[in-house]
């Protein structure tokens, strides 16, 4: 039996697993990682331990959710840089009055909201599920209202 036919076959259990997982966006990603899930099952298959469909979903979901947690994985590393550079930025910036004086301007005209978010990840440290949980919204919503916050502040100090 050839691979093509295979995957022609199992295109629908990709996309149920792409569902059952709730994954939202970069669909063609998961879909490539089901796909190949599917190709390393159907190398591996022995038939002589049974049917082929339950272990190709087995397979297709496993692949799927180690792709997911790469995907955090790598997210957290660029948020992690992401705050690195801002802390660095903030702490050159009240090194030079000029730049302080900037920066709590620039502090100074954001929402409130936003500087108790500032607060809580720069001063206070929280990640950013403690904050989504203060917030009580989406960590996605955070991360949105950081990305915001950040280049708002950054706009008002390069002024």
């Amino acid at each position: 039996m050839e691979f093509e036919y295979v995957l022609e076959q199992f295109e629908p259990m990709i996309s149920a697993c792409i569902r059952k997982l709730s994954i939202y966006k970069n669909h063609e990603l998961y879909r490539q990682a089901g796909r190949i899930a599917l190709w390393k099952a159907w190398v591996r298959f022995d038939v002589e331990k049974g049917d082929f469909a339950p272990y190709a979903y087995r397979s297709i979901y496993g692949g799927m959710l180690d792709e997911l947690k790469r995907e955090k994985r790598q997210e957290e590393q660029v948020d992690t840089v992401e705050d690195e550079k801002l802390a660095f930025l903030l702490e050159q910036s009240l090194e030079t009055s000029l730049f302080r004086e900037d920066l709590e301007i620039a502090i100074e005209s954001l929402y409130a909201k936003d500087r108790e978010l500032l607060m809580w990840i720069f001063v206070e440290g929280i990640s950013l599920q403690q904050a989504a949980t203060r917030a009580g919204i989406t960590i996605p919503g955070i991360k949105k209202r950081r990305e915001r916050m950040l280049a708002k502040l950054r706009a008002r100090i390069e002024k």
